[in-house]
C-alpha cells in the first residue's frame, strides 16, 4: 500500500483566537500577531563546543510546550510594559476548518480511511495483510472506538474469480466429455484432455513474465476448444492412420489387430508428419485473430489486452505441445491392440453422416441456388450488424450501488450533511431487506485526493444478499425504486452508477456519466444557458438517465473589490491587505506545536464568533505602515454577489459538461439521438461548439482502430488459406 487517505471527523489544531474589538483595543494588527507567535516558536542549532575530548553540541528550545507558554509570547512592548499573546487572543485546541464530511446510516458522522495500494500489487494480497494488520490494532483502540469495513475490494475480487474458476472448471469438463465421447476412445480423450492443464500451466508462466494478473478479462475468454483443436486434429490422425495400417494388416476376419512397439511409432509418425501443417495453420489462423485486439490502444488496450494475450499464451503453449508431447504420449500411451469393430462414437456419426449426406449431395446439385443464400444471408448479416447498438464495456454487477448526490452550489456543509442523513434515513427506512448500510463521503477531506465541493456527496449504498430481497430481485428495479423515494428530499439531486464503474469512468474521460456532451465556448453565462438548453433537449430521449448540467454558477460569495485610491491614503499594499484577510477568515499557520510525539499546527483566525457575516468582514481591522488601524470596509467594497462555481477546461478552452446515464439500451444509439436531436433543435452563438465524451469516446476511438485492424487480419487469414492450398 502507499497511504490511508482520512476522511471525516476534525483535524485538530491550536488556535490562536482574536477579536477586532481586542485587536483596536491593543493597537495591534492580526499581522503583528501571526508575526509574533512565528518569531517565538521554533529551535535552532549553534554547531558545537569542543571541550578536551568531547564535543557538546548548542541546541536551542524555544518550542512553546503548553498554551501557557503561547499565552506568554510578547506582540509588542511599549514603556518597557509587554503585550502578550494572552492579553489580546483566546489560546485553546481547535480544529481546522472543514470542507467534507462523513456520515453512516442516518446515525451521524464517522470517519473513514481509504487504502490506497500500490500499483501493480495483488489486490487479494494486500487486503489480507491490512486486515490482519487492523486486527492487531484493534484491541490498543480507545473505549468506544471500533474499526468496520464497509466497502472491501476483496469480496468483488473473490466473487469474479469464483465466476472464472467455476467456469473453466465447467468449460474443462465439457471439452474432456465431448472429447472422450466422439473420438471413441477414453485414452485418446485423455491424451487431448491433459493438454489443457498443460498449456493452461505455459500460459500461467508468460503471464507471470510478461506481468500479468488472473482475473476476469485476462481468463475469462479462453476458450479450451480452441487450444485442444491442434491436439484433436493430431491425435484423430493418428487414429485414422493405425486403423488403416490394422486394416491392411488384418489376417481373416479377426476384428482385433495387434501392432508392435516400432509399427506404433512408425503410425504415430506418418500421421504427425501428414497432419502436422494443417495443424500448425490452424492455430496460427486463432492468433492472427486476436491481432486486431493487440492493436488496441489506450484504456480500452489496457482493458482488453491482456485478455488477447493470455488466449494467445496459451494457444502457442497447446502448440508446442501439439508437436511434442501429443504424438509421443499417443505412441506410449494409446493400446497397440486395434479393434477394428465399429463403437458408440463411430455408430453415433453414421448416424449423422446418414442426415448430412441427402443434405450434401442436395447442395452440389444446385451450387447456384446454395451460393445465393449464402450471400444473400451474408448482407443481411451485415445489414443486422450495422444495426447493432454498440458499448464500450458491458456493466459488470459489482453488487453494490453508488449514488452521486448534489445540492445547489453554495450549500454550506452542514446543511448538506442534514440533507444526506436525510437521504441515508429514507433509503434504509423504505428498503430494510435489500440494503445493509448508506456511507455518504461529502466534499473534500483535508488532503484533496479526491476532491469535491461541500454540496457533492458520493453515497455507498451496500446491498443485501438478493435471497434476503422482498420488494425486488432486480438491482435495475432497485435503482429506479431508490430513486423515486430519495426525491422526497427537498433541495437535492441524484445519480445513480457502482463504486467502480463509477471511478473507472472518471479516470477515462473525466466525467462520471456514461455520455458526456461537452459544450465549448468564452462566456461562462452563455455556457451555463446552453447546457440548461442541452438537458431539456435530451431529457426526452428513451434510455437517458440520471440527467445532469455540470454546475459554473450560482456560488454565493462576498467578494471584498480594493479601491486603489483609498489604499495609497493610508500607504497599504494589496498584498498586506489579503494577507490580513486570509490570516483572520481561513487562518494561517504561524508554527507547529509537539504533544507526546504529535504535531499539530499553530493557527492564527478570527474567533469563530466575529466570522459569521459580511459586517465581520467590514469591520477587519487593517494595520497601516503609520500604526494606524482601519476597517477593511475603510479601503475596499465588500458585498453579497454570485460567482462562478467552477471553471473548466479542455484542450485550454472553456467547457461545461452535461452528463447522463444510459438504462435500458446501448450507449452508441443513444448517442446517435442526442446528436440529432442537439443538430436539429441546438443554436449556438458563434465560437461555441458541441463534442462528446464519456464512455462513447472510447468506444469510437476504439471502433476507428479496429476498423483497420480487422480488414488487416482477414487479409492476413487470406494468404494463409492461399499458402496452405497450394502446398
Amino acid at each position: 500500500m502507499v497511504e490511508i487517505n482520512s476522511f471525516g471527523g476534525y483535524l485538530q489544531q491550536y488556535e490562536v483566537a482574536v477579536t477586532p474589538e481586542r485587536l483596536r483595543a491593543a493597537g495591534v494588527g492580526i499581522d503583528e500577531v501571526f508575526s509574533a507567535l512565528q518569531q517565538a516558536n521554533e529551535n535552532t542549532g549553534g554547531a558545537y563546543i569542543e571541550k578536551n575530548a568531547a564535543a557538546y553540541f548548542i541546541r536551542s528550545e524555544g518550542l512553546a510546550r503548553s498554551i501557557d507558554d503561547l499565552r506568554q509570547i510578547v506582540v509588542h512592548s511599549d514603556q518597557g510594559i509587554p503585550l502578550k499573546i494572552g492579553d489580546i487572543a483566546e489560546v485553546r485546541p481547535g480544529h481546522a476548518l472543514r470542507y467534507g464530511a462523513v456520515s453512516h446510516n442516518g446515525e451521524g458522522e464517522i470517519v473513514l480511511g481509504i487504502v490506497m495500494m500500490l500499483r501493480g500489487e495483488n489486490a487479494a494480497s494486500v487486503i489480507k495483510k491490512v486486515k490482519d494488520r487492523l486486527a492487531e490494532i484493534e484491541p490498543g483502540l480507545p473505549e468506544g472506538i471500533g474499526v468496520t469495513t464497509f466497502l472491501d475490494r476483496e469480496k468483488f475480487v473473490n466473487r469474479t474469480v469464483s465466476t472464472v474458476r467455476t467456469n473453466l472448471i465447467e468449460g474443462a469438463l465439457i471439452v474432456v466429455f465431448v472429447l472422450v465421447l466422439l473420438v471413441g476412445n477414453l485414452r485418446a480423450g485423455l491424451i487431448i484432455a491433459s493438454v489443457i492443464p498443460l498449456s493452461m500451466l505455459f500460459a500461467i508462466t508468460a503471464m507471470q513474465m510478461s506481468g500479468l494478473t488472473a482475473n476476469l478479462m485476462s481468463l475469462g475468454a479462453i476458450d479450451f476448444g480452441l487450444i485442444v483443436d491442434g491436439a484433436v486434429i493430431i491425435v484423430e490422425a493418428t487414429l485414422h492412420f493405425l486403423h488403416h495400417d490394422a486394416l491392411a494388416r488384418r489376417r481373416g476376419n479377426n476384428p482385433i489387430v495387434h501392432l508392435s512397439r516400432s509399427e506404433m511409432d512408425a503410425g504415430v509418425l506418418t500421421a504427425a508428419q501428414r497432419i502436422i501443417r494443417s495443424s500448425v495453420f490452424g492455430v496460427f489462423i486463432i492468433l492472427i485473430v486476436y491481432l486486431p485486439i493487440l492493436s488496441l490502444q489506450g484504456i480500452e488496450g489496457k482493458m482488453f489486452k491482456p485478455m488477447a494475450l493470455t488466449v494467445s499464451y496459451a494457444l502457442l503453449g497447446a502448440l508446442l505441445l501439439s508437436l511434442t508431447y501429443v504424438p509421443v504420449a499417443s505412441a506410449l500411451i494409446l493400446s497397440r491392440k486395434i479393434d477394428l469393430r465399429p463403437g458408440f462414437a463411430d455408430r453415433l456419426i453414421l448416424s449423422v453422416q446418414k442426415r448430412y449426406l441427402p443434405l450434401l449431395k442436395m447442395a452440389l446439385k444446385a451450387p447456384r441456388i446454395v451460393v445465393g443464400l449464402t450471400l444473400g444471408l451474408f448482407i443481411l448479416a451485415i445489414a443486422v450488424f450495422m444495426r447493432l447498438g454498440g458499448e464500450f464495456l458491458p456493466t459488470l454487477d459489482e453488487g453494490d450501488i453508488m449514488m452521486h448526490g448534489f445540492c445547489k452550489p453554495g450549500t454550506s456543509l452542514t446543511q448538506t450533511i442534514a440533507s444526506h442523513d436525510l437521504a441515508q434515513k429514507v433509503i434504509l427506512e423504505n428498503f430494510p431487506d435489500e440494503v445493509e448500510q448508506v456511507i455518504s463521503k461529502i466534499g473534500t477531506a483535508e488532503i484533496p485526493t479526491d476532491p469535491m465541493a461541500p454540496e457533492t456527496a458520493d453515497n455507498i449504498i451496500l446491498l443485501k444478499d438478493k435471497k434476503q430481497w422482498v420488494k425486488t430481485k432486480s438491482k435495475t428495479e432497485l435503482v429506479e425504486m431508490i430513486s423515486e423515494k430519495v426525491q422526497e428530499v427537498p433541495g437535492m439531486a441524484y445519480e445513480f452508477t457502482q463504486p467502480i464503474k463509477m471511478r473507472f469512468d472518471e479516470m477515462m474521460t473525466g466525467v462520471r456519466s456514461d455520455i458526456a456532451v461537452k459544450i465549448f465556448g468564452s462566456n461562462m453565462d452563455s455556457l451555463a444557458a446552453a447546457g440548461e438548453r442541452v438537458s431539456r433537449l435530451i431529457r426526452q430521449v428513451p434510455g437517458v438517465a440520471d440527467l445532469k448540467v455540470e454546475q459554473v454558477e450560482g456560488l454565493p460569495q462576498i467578494a471584498v473589490v480594493y479601491d486603489y485610491s483609498r489604499l495609497a491614503r493610508y500607504g497599504l499594499q494589496v498584498r498586506e491587505v489579503n494577507n490580513a484577510l486570509r490570516t483572520a477568515f481561513a487562518g494561517e499557520i504561524a508554527g507547529t506545536v509537539f504533544e507526546e510525539g504529535r504535531r499539530f499546527d499553530l493557527v492564527v483566525r478570527l474567533d469563530s464568533t466575529r466570522r459569521r457575516n459580511l459586517a465581520d468582514v467590514q469591520q477587519l481591522p487593517i494595520a497601516t505602515p503609520g500604526g494606524q488601524l482601519v476597517p477593511l470596509g475603510e479601503v475596499a467594497r465588500v458585498e453579497y454577489r454570485l460567482g462562478a462555481a467552477q471553471i473548466s477546461r479542455d484542450n485550454a478552452q472553456r467547457r461545461i459538461v452535461v452528463g447522463a446515464n444510459v438504462r435500458g439500451r446501448d450507449v452508441e444509439s443513444a448517442i446517435g439521438d442526442i446528436r440529432h436531436i442537439l443538430s436539429e433543435k441546438l443554436k449556438l452563438p458563434a465560437g461555441y461548439m458541441v463534442t462528446y465524451g464519456g464512455q462513447f469516446e472510447n468506444l469510437q476511438a476504439a471502433k476507428a482502430r479496429l476498423s483497420v485492424a480487422v480488414p488487416v487480419a482477414l487479409g492476413l487469414i487470406l494468404v494463409l488459406f492461399f499458402l496452405l492450398s497450394t502446398h
